[in-house]
């Protein structure tokens, strides 16, 4: 007994993927470095945001832990059941809770706030993995096991959007329909949703906030006051400012004289371009870029078909994330409100980003493990 034990302990040491925290700690210490930059001031350099930067990345490498030394298939049917916990969250969010930016989003714990929209992203993987697991141990699914799923996922984005939240309402769609594309969903019912999705595209327009149809039109060039132009104009400045090199670190102008709006969120990418120009905004995107590859390649070699799509759910909402934050303050795509994940200020998006790469470094560790 006491050999198996320590055997399973080496192997599990074994897959532990060092390369990965290492990324993970460098761009999060990367994060803390430019949202101290984006709120520093003389009189006090260390604001109340770079303290709470700090207090998420500490707690999250915790929580990276915790989760990665724990076994995965807990957790898979514990996130099942709190995935409709989540649910409930959201119902109670819209009718009580916290206020901020025109937007209703969060829970008031006193001490914190946190957003339980992100919590889906956590859970909803969990949620789909397991359903099909115990719908069908074979893994060969019917469609109509995917529209009691599909059904399910679309009265959660239905209460995400009227928070309002379209930034994560997005990430959970496209999240949701990759994973069930993966599961092997019938093409023809991604056929049949975007047709339904042209027809519908005059109805949906008018179901989006003022603010979020000038952020479209400004995409698409029809915004032309001052005002709408606005976001994506400073942005543009700065990214175009910071040239090869940047203007160092702490010296970004748009940033400092609070032309950059949201810098230590949305935009912190536009911070990190414009005091380390392009030569630091390549740097994030090759960790990023070796990150997610690594993890993928990992992914795809699990013995098990349910840990693959329940670990590429994990990994999928970090990469949409990060591609559409980019992409919108490169002006590749319309603003949205989507932190840049590990780098941006939040620590439900940090708690959440460490604790689904936690999860996958479990899957991974425990590879070998039976699911019963």
């Amino acid at each position: 007994m006491q050999k198996t034990v320590l055997y399973h302990t080496r192997r599990k040491k074994t897959y532990f993927d060092w390369l990965s925290l290492f990324l993970i700690s460098t761009l999060s210490l990367i994060g803390l470095l430019f949202v101290w930059s984006a709120t520093y001031q003389p009189h006090a350099p260390y604001s109340l945001f770079f303290k709470k930067q700090l207090f998420g990345i500490i707690s999250g490498l915790i929580i990276y832990l915790i989760f990665t030394f724990s076994d995965y298939r807990p957790l898979m049917r514990i996130g099942y059941f709190l995935y409709f916990f989540v649910v409930g969250l959201l119902i109670f969010t819209i009718i009580k809770g916290s206020i901020g930016m025109g937007a209703q989003r969060w829970l008031n714990l006193g001490f914190i706030k946190i957003q339980p929209s992100e919590l889906v992203k956590l859970f909803m993987p969990a949620f789909i993995a397991y359903y099909l697991y115990t719908e069908n141990p074979a893994f060969i699914y019917k469609d109509k096991q995917f529209i009691k799923i599909l059904g399910i996922i679309f009265v959660t984005i239905f209460l995400i959007l009227k928070q309002p939240d379209l930034g994560t309402a997005l990430i959970i769609l496209f999240s949701a329909l990759t994973l069930l594309w993966l599961a092997g969903l019938a093409r023809r019912w991604f056929v049949y949703g975007i047709i339904a999705v042209g027809l519908c595209t005059p109805l949906l327009w008018y179901t989006l906030k003022p603010y979020q149809r000038n952020r479209i039109a400004v995409f698409l060039g029809e915004g032309q006051s001052q005002k709408e132009r606005y976001q994506i104009e400073q942005s543009t400045i700065a990214i175009g400012s910071g040239g090869i090199i940047g203007k160092g670190f702490l010296h970004g102008t748009q940033n400092k004289f609070l032309f950059l709006p949201e810098c230590r969120t949305d935009f912190i990418f536009s911070v990190i371009c414009e005091e380390r120009g392009f030569l630091g905004a390549l740097v994030i995107l090759i960790l990023y870029a070796i990150l997610f590859m690594r993890l993928l390649r990992k992914i795809t070699q699990l013995p098990i078909p349910i840990t693959q799509l329940f670990a590429c759910g994990l990994i999928i909402h970090i990469i949409f994330s990060t591609i559409i934050n980019i992409g919108m303050v490169l002006g590749l795509l319309p603003i949205v409100g989507i932190p840049l994940p590990l780098i941006s200020y939040g620590i439900s998006n940090l708690w959440i980003s460490f604790a689904s790469l936690g999860i996958i470094q479990s899957i991974l560790m425990h590879r070998h493990y039976p699911l019963q």
